[in-house]
């Protein structure tokens, strides 16, 4: 069964942007694009009220015009729409726990985090159980002879970072991209090191080697499993968020991880994938992971 991609709207050009990127993604998997939009009668906050019935047309309006719109160019692509008579947050929530991924837009660079992401990306994010892409408006183009052909994908040790690079891989072999994974190390300190992991760093050459080799290890399988996916294994001491963003120049998507567990706020993002989102010019991937 063909899987689905999830757009949460909102009648803005973000939201417009982030529906052209998702029937892209949809026709490059041969997925189904679901278009949604959460509406409530609310009273509102503007002197001049429209009343319920204004409010629904404005709102199936915004299904149909992003409706019309990705269809135009992709006639065979299967689109659904769907008007949630429910709160944003939880409706679009719910959607990330279904689908195989919810796109919505973001309004670019800011100062403030609410500012580039929006108060409800924000708590989407947060919450979400399935995969999130923020895409921004405009989409960037590639600077002169530097093509966007690249999924940069940040990495980590353990079985926890599997369903991050098997996103990444996904994405990049319905593009005919490469995956650059990324992993970023810095000097621990003393303390840290216990004799046994000394011992195995030593036996790598080094700590940079050892790195490298955890790298390939985790890489291994999903190398295996796309043979037809490039890979680029990119080792770099340094902080993790600024070694992703410096790999961004030919990134047609960035693909990072995001832990589940703990208090609902915004340490629940990270502080890796705050800075990404914050920064990068490319479409962002959250993926969560336990």
């Amino acid at each position: 069964m063909p899987g689905t991609i999830a757009v949460g709207l909102d009648g803005t050009e973000h939201s417009l942007a982030a529906a052209d990127w998702a029937a892209t993604e949809a026709s490059h998997r041969g997925s189904i694009l679901r278009l949604v939009h959460a509406w409530t009668w609310r009273v509102p906050d503007a002197p001049i009220a429209m009343d319920p019935e204004e409010q629904q047309r404005w709102a199936t309006g915004v299904l149909s015009e992003a409706e019309t719109r990705v269809v135009k160019d992709r006639p065979g692509l299967p689109v659904t729409t769907q008007l949630l008579a429910t709160d944003t947050v939880p409706a679009l929530v719910a959607e990330a726990a279904v689908a195989d991924m919810l796109v919505l837009g973001s309004r670019g660079h800011g100062t403030l985090v609410g500012n580039l992401l929006g108060s409800i990306a924000l708590h989407v994010l947060r919450q979400a159980t399935g995969p999130v892409v923020l895409v921004r408006n405009p989409s960037r183009g590639s600077a002169p002879g530097q093509p966007l052909d690249e999924v940069v994908v940040g990495t980590q040790d353990g079985e926890e970072a599997d369903p991050v690079l098997g996103f990444a891989f996904a994405a990049a072999a319905v593009r005919g991209a490469r995956v650059r994974a990324v992993r970023a190390w810095s000097i621990p300190p003393v303390f840290m090191w216990s004799p046994g992991s000394m011992w195995l760093a030593d036996e790598a050459g080094g700590l940079d080697s050892f790195r490298k080799e955890r790298l390939a290890v985790a890489l291994r399988p999903w190398r295996e499993r796309y043979p037809q996916v490039d890979v680029i294994e990119h080792v770099e001491i340094g902080s993790a968020a600024q070694v992703l963003l410096a790999c961004s120049g030919r990134a047609v998507l960035m693909v990072v991880g995001r832990h589940v567990h703990g208090r609902l706020d915004l340490r629940r993002i990270g502080s890796v994938a705050h800075a990404v989102l914050h920064h990068a010019p490319c479409p962002v991937a959250v993926v969560p992971h336990s």
